[in-house]
């Protein structure tokens, strides 16, 4: 159980702070149920979910050490784009890695689709709304918890990220913080 205070990664939602655990009762239930109040922390709203929720994703957030692991791989992930003409196809490949809840897969996948949109403007064709979008969504949810991690604020990421890389002497360049 998470303790009030907690930061956790709540689904698609993304990082979302305990601010509290009560118990209600809900429409069609005589008995009281123990619920999180989670209070995402880039939107404006409350998130009412039951401690034994296994319906939507829940995990703690990663650490600072792991969240400095993860920037520290970056000159070592060769983003592959990945390409497919049949849209359904394209947007559940995106999903899966969104639906993973994984920083180190949403990393690959926001340098992978980072480096599919380089190439298309380096082929002066136009990028895709599909790409775009899920690029966004992911570097939004890794963004979230780096920022979360690190205790900084979301805005000082890529910059970190960049700072980060280039101290480790790579010449490879750092295309998520470019994204």
């Amino acid at each position: 159980m998470y303790q009030v205070g907690a930061y956790v990664f709540y689904g698609n939602t993304g990082v979302c702070e305990v601010v509290d655990i009560s118990d209600q009762t809900t429409q069609g239930s005589e008995e009281p149920q123990r619920y999180y109040v989670l209070k995402p922390l880039h939107q404006e709203c409350m998130i009412y979910t039951p401690v034994n929720n296994t319906k939507v994703f829940m995990r703690p957030i990663i650490s600072r050490e792991e969240a400095n692991r993860l920037i520290d791989r970056i000159p070592h992930i060769h983003a592959q784009p990945y390409h497919n003409h049949v849209l359904s196809q394209l947007t559940e490949h995106y999903k899966e890695g969104i639906r993973s809840h994984d920083c180190e897969n949403l990393l690959e996948m926001t340098m992978s689709i980072y480096a599919k949109k380089r190439l298309m403007q380096e082929q002066k064709r136009k990028f895709g709304a599909v790409d775009e979008r899920f690029m966004k969504q992911a570097e939004d949810l890794l963004f979230n918890e780096l920022s979360a991690a690190l205790g900084m604020l979301r805005e000082e990421v890529p910059d970190y990220i960049a700072s980060r890389v280039e101290a480790t002497g790579s010449k490879h360049s750092a295309s998520v913080a470019e994204a």
